[in-house]
């Protein structure tokens, strides 16, 4: 599977994790089917609460008015338009996830009240020059995770309509 990632939300992150400094922060997202196993993120919350070191918790029920939002204005079309997954930073630590991070992962695409088909975990921290580092990985239920490609898009190619 491929993700692509806008240049504006990149920088989106990049500025959230700047003023996080070693705190974890995270939140989910949301995104749009473009192709054949190719999903672009249109939106993330940034949850700055519930952080520390080496631990973030995220706080569901502050990010379903997002989901809520992010469905009406994209016509409640969940097979192009959906929930993609969670990502939260790891800012002391490698960009693999956590045996915290696989449990809750796993939960997620294993909850038949969810439905998920898959869901993304994307993990992001600053370099030692100030870009944005990530690693992304795709669960599955019943299936072991595995790596994705996360694609950074340039400025032009973000704003463009698809």
């Amino acid at each position: 599977m491929k993700l692509l990632l806008p240049a504006s939300l990149a920088q989106q992150l990049v500025t959230a994790l700047r003023r996080a400094g070693s705190r974890e922060i995270g939140g989910v997202l949301m995104g749009e089917h473009v192709g054949e196993n190719l999903f672009r993120i249109v939106e993330c919350t940034v949850q700055t609460q519930g952080g520390t070191a080496s631990r973030f918790v995220r706080q569901a029920e502050s990010h379903t008015v997002a989901l809520d939002r992010f469905a009406e204005q994209h016509g409640h079309d969940p097979r192009r338009f959906n929930y993609l997954g969670e990502w939260h930073s790891h800012p002391c630590h490698p960009l693999v996830p956590s045996p915290t991070d696989i449990g809750t992962m796993e939960g997620i695409v294993n909850d038949l009240w969810i439905g998920a088909n898959f869901a993304v975990l994307l993990l992001v921290r600053l370099g030692r020059a100030g870009a944005l580092e990530a690693a992304a990985r795709i669960y599955l239920p019943g299936a072991p995770a595995r790596e994705a490609t996360l694609i950074l898009e340039s400025r032009m190619e973000a704003t463009d309509d698809h």
